[in-house]
């Protein structure tokens, strides 16, 4: 076999990295090609923004944009780039939910009515801008994070990307949507009771709800009573972990400092067998609605091949103690703070 390089013909189109990539790209495939230059950040930026206009109609995933800063910061991302600069996140395209302050735009966390934009970023914000990361805009919520649906009156309804007759869940629907349909690589949510967590089942994602501290909350001290941190929201293991790496890390004011982790270093290692409980009863329900004949179906099936891949999955009930009951007073007293 010839190891000579590969030539191109002169019927072979020269590729242009500054046009868009017809197909959206991972966060870790774009940092690599980035990295390699095989694209450029405006190109990714460009093609980001494109596919939300094009889908904004139909999905409805984002509140707010900033094109014009975002191309903007996209060409500062490429010079630094070609002068040689590695960061995790330099030059990617990425968006964060709209209860998370940005600098120069308002945070309105689902809810109608004016605001001031936000003067400075939030830490997690802020911690993106230093890997590098390029924010093209704030995703959808419900009003103040308290449904698993993303719609409300002041925006309308966001779509499920696999089927538009379907919330794609909530509270951070709008950033689950804008991923699933690979608007953007990946993009940050909240979490007090699933709002990651839903919206990543109900999208075909990978979503993380960290420990408190893991990723600040700040300018918040401690987000609905402890409830609520921030989290990833991604296609792939290797790409949440890599957006946790990035966004990690405390504000000097945080109340919260767990000890530091490489999360990516996590992602590539063999876990073991692992020891997997499997709970019909969920810790509070105020229907007492029972999990549906289908979803029994799939999850039973999960547990098997989990069996037969040589993991210990035994059926659990556990006790759940206060729980649900603390759960109420603590969501409650956030929406009101």
């Amino acid at each position: 076999m010839s190891s000579a390089p590969a030539t191109r013909t002169a019927e072979e189109p020269v590729p242009d990295r500054d046009t868009p990539d017809p197909a959206p790209r991972g966060l870790a495939d774009s940092v690599r090609a980035l990295a390699d230059g095989r694209t450029t950040s405006v190109a990714l930026v460009t093609a980001a923004l494109a596919r939300i206009e094009a889908s904004q109609g139909t999905l409805n995933a984002f509140r707010h944009l900033r094109a014009e800063a975002a191309l903007t910061e996209a060409a500062e991302a490429d010079r630094r780039l070609a002068a040689g600069e590695r960061l995790p996140l330099l030059g990617v395209p990425v968006a964060v939910k709209d209860d998370t302050d940005v600098a120069g735009m308002p945070t309105h966390f689902g809810c109608a009515g004016d605001r001031a934009a936000a003067a400075a970023d939030s830490e997690a914000v802020r911690r993106l801008r230093a890997a590098g990361a390029v924010i093209v805009g704030k995703t959808n919520s419900c009003e103040l994070g308290q449904w698993p649906f993303t719609e409300g009156a002041a925006f309308g309804a966001t779509r499920n990307p696999w089927h538009t007759d379907h919330t794609p869940g909530g509270s951070s629907g709008g950033s689950a949507a804008a991923v699933a349909a690979g608007l953007v690589p990946a993009a940050l949510g909240s979490d007090g009771a699933g709002s990651v967590r839903i919206p990543a089942a109900w999208t075909h994602l990978v979503g993380i709800k960290p420990q408190r501290g893991r990723i600040s909350v700040h300018p918040h001290s401690d987000a609905f009573q402890g409830l609520t941190v921030n989290g990833p929201l991604a296609r792939t293991v290797e790409d949440a972990a890599l957006l946790l790496d990035a966004v990690a890390g405390p504000h000097p004011e945080d109340a919260y400092r767990p000890p530091p982790v490489d999360a990516s270093a996590a992602a590539r290692r063999d876990p073991g067998r692992l020891r997997i409980a499997l709970a019909w009863r969920p810790p509070l329900t105020l229907t007492g609605t029972a999990p549906h004949p289908d979803v029994r179906r799939a999850v039973t099936a999960l547990a098997e091949a989990l069996a037969r891949l040589g993991h210990d999955v035994v059926e659990a009930r556990p006790r759940y103690g206060l729980i649900g009951l603390g759960f109420v007073p603590r969501a409650t007293a956030g929406i009101a703070e």
